[in-house]
């Protein structure tokens, strides 16, 4: 049986190395001719994982009729305000009884949805059939075969079981769980609460500033979750907690690396020129994020803030004293 993976960034490139790793026989679709040739000659991904060589069970191709002719699991790794439009011109290739994995972090712009609302909207599928992977899982480290563990949720738990099996390996441990509510809502704010923590860090502050932004970041991504059922232990396991720590911690994280420019003084569109053009998906996200908060009648200071900076013209500077600022009251 053969997996497609649909999208050859760093994570996409990185889960197809995982699942061919794992004794799977992959299909990894890029959208550029160029850069799939290259993975086929090289065995490399040289634009997105340099020095990393990939498995020969793993073939590239940038046909989507190739890369979906048959395939009865589908990775859709392609960045999240981007999904709807990319699953619009592939839903006519996909196999009838294809489970649909979700790869993505965000909340869709306008419509508020998380990834996999938008994927049953685009594709026409249950829920049952949708499934999402999230967790403390930094591609390159991956990439790298150092250990990690995540979450693969889907309502239906036999069929997380069956993706689970597909992808366990020496490096890479996956846990079942069918709440992808709180999978999802924990992928999408830990992005923002991580650019917090980068312009705190350009801002010059520590270890107790860091840990402040992460603890307080999780008790809004909670709140947030139970406004929309999700379960309060998914927010405290690797999809929530893990996922966040390792997103606000690490220099690997596009998130955190993106605000600690913004801290230091840069615009988005500079920090967006030294990134080679990529704006972090937190950029994106903290607006349909705070607008769905604000939907379910949620507190969400750090959200707030966060996207004050990024869309509004709010110096980071001013971050710390807007959030210290705030009325006082019980932790809990």
């Amino acid at each position: 049986m053969t997996v497609t993976v649909l999208g050859a960034g760093s994570w996409g490139t990185t889960f197809a190395k995982v699942l061919a790793d794992s004794g799977q026989d992959v299909l990894l679709w890029a959208r550029r001719r160029d850069l799939a040739e290259a993975i086929a000659a090289d065995r490399e991904n040289a634009e997105y994982l340099p020095g990393v060589r990939l498995p020969d069970r793993l073939r590239s191709t940038s046909d989507p009729r190739e890369a979906l002719d048959g395939a009865t699991t589908v990775v859709l790794a392609v960045p999240s305000q981007s999904l709807r439009h990319n699953l619009t011109a592939w839903r006519g290739l996909l196999h009838p009884d294809a489970t649909l994995v979700s790869l993505a972090k965000g909340i869709e712009l306008g419509t508020l949805r998380r990834m996999s609302e938008v994927v049953a909207d685009v594709a026409g599928v249950g829920q049952d059939r949708i499934a999402v992977v999230s967790g403390p899982n930094l591609a390159k480290e991956i990439a790298a075969e150092q250990p990690t563990a995540t979450v693969i949720a889907c309502e239906d738990h036999d069929r997380a079981v069956a993706l689970q099996r597909m992808c366990t390996n020496g490096y890479f441990r996956p846990y079942t769980i069918t709440d992808v509510v709180g999978c999802e809502i924990g992928g999408a704010c830990k992005n923002v609460i991580a650019l917090s923590c980068g312009m705190a860090a350009g801002l010059g502050f520590g270890a107790n500033t860091l840990a402040t932004l992460i603890t307080r970041g999780l008790a809004e991504t909670a709140r947030l979750g139970a406004a929309l059922g999700a379960d309060p232990m998914t927010l405290s396991g690797l999809a929530g907690l893990g996922d966040l720590v390792a997103t606000c911690s690490s220099p690997l994280s596009r998130n955190r690396t993106f605000g600690e420019r913004l801290g230091r003084g840069e615009t988005v569109a500079q920090a967006q020129a030294a990134q080679h053009g990529q704006v972090a998906e937190g950029v994106k996200s903290c607006s349909p994020i705070r607008e769905l908060a604000a939907r379910h009648g949620v507190e969400m200071p750090i959200t707030e803030v966060v996207h004050r900076v990024c869309h509004d013209g709010f110096h980071p500077g001013e971050m710390a004293g807007e959030l210290i600022g705030r009325k006082t009251k019980p932790e809990r």
